[in-house]
């Protein structure tokens, strides 16, 4: 009786453990995924999308990949620059399978491996560098560290397609130094503008200043040889006048009766200016006797005039 119970339980459990094992040899791949298959513990093919059925108790599904591109982070570590200085650098990278087989059988966590190898390298490129320029060459540092991934990432069929430092973080004292330089360049900065300022605005006042006191010559001197040019307009106008009136007086004269009506007009002319200066309550003294008009007018005309 104990037999026959215990031969059921096994073949009841022979029965569940085929068809478990059936149901494992039929396999549904989805897409960007894939599975090593190893048949007695060697390496068979490569499952991609799509229906797969394995032989039993003789294929094995090892290992499973995906093709998609993943995003690792890398955790913080601590760098030691080329000045001493410490400071925390974390970041993330992005690879993909190219290769399952390579993957599976060339490293035994490709991932650990990747984060390990960047934080190497980041180590060793930081320790090359000054504090200020970890923080200026950022491209350099990734690229540097992309160019490593590559060469190490083939044996184990993976890609490395970027890498991204997202955090540099020096200790609390060197930004307080840092802030406290920042903080000095600005308000050095901020001095340079307001004393150039300062200076432009001076100089821009004396060019003003200049400029102004040229004009104001420019005009006095325009000024001046206007009126120059004026004056001698006018003297030569009456100058031409004058000389005009000479040359008709002459053309006069020479006429018939022309030095009688020359006297005459000097005459009257002599009678006109002796009236403006007799006025009331002024003594005059000439040198000539008035009651007796004929021997003034000699006087005034010369001996030749007879008839006046």
């Amino acid at each position: 009786m104990f037999v026959s119970v215990f031969l059921w339980i096994f073949w009841l459990g022979f029965l569940l453990y085929l068809a478990y094992k059936l149901y494992r040899s039929l396999r549904i791949v989805s897409a960007q995924e894939c599975i090593i298959v190893e048949r007695l513990g060697k390496y068979s093919r490569t499952l991609h999308a799509g229906f797969h059925i394995l032989i039993p108790f003789i294929d094995y599904d090892a290992y499973y990949h995906t093709l998609k591109e993943q995003a690792i982070d890398v955790p913080p570590q601590t760098c030691i620059t080329k000045d001493n200085v410490k400071v925390e650098m974390d970041g993330i990278l992005y690879l993909r399978v190219l290769d399952p087989q390579k993957a599976s059988y060339g490293i035994e966590d490709y991932r650990f491996a990747v984060t390990q190898l960047v934080q190497t390298t980041m180590r060793a490129i930081i320790g090359t560098m000054d504090l200020d320029t970890t923080f200026e060459t950022r491209e350099v540092i990734n690229s540097k560290i992309l160019e490593v991934l590559d060469q190490a990432g083939e044996p184990w069929g993976v890609r490395v397609n970027r890498y991204e430092i997202v955090n540099i973080a020096p200790p609390k004292s060197i930004i307080e130094a840092m802030e406290r330089e920042k903080k000095a360049q600005i308000t050095k900065k901020a001095q340079i503008s307001l004393s150039e300022g300062d200076r432009d605005s001076r100089i821009n006042r004396s060019l003003g200043i200049k400029e102004e006191a040229i004009n104001k010559s420019e005009g006095e001197k325009q000024k001046r040889i206007n009126e120059a040019e004026g004056q001698a307009a006018e003297i030569e106008s009456i100058a031409t006048a004058t000389a005009k009136g000479i040359e008709l007086l002459a053309a006069s004269i020479k006429t018939k009766g022309g030095k009688e009506a020359v006297k005459l007009r000097i005459a009257q002319r002599f009678i006109k200016e002796v009236e403006k200066l007799g006025q009331d309550g002024t003594e005059l003294v000439l040198p000539l006797n008035l009651s007796n008009f004929k021997s003034v007018m000699k006087s005034v005309l010369g001996s030749e005039d007879k008839k006046v």
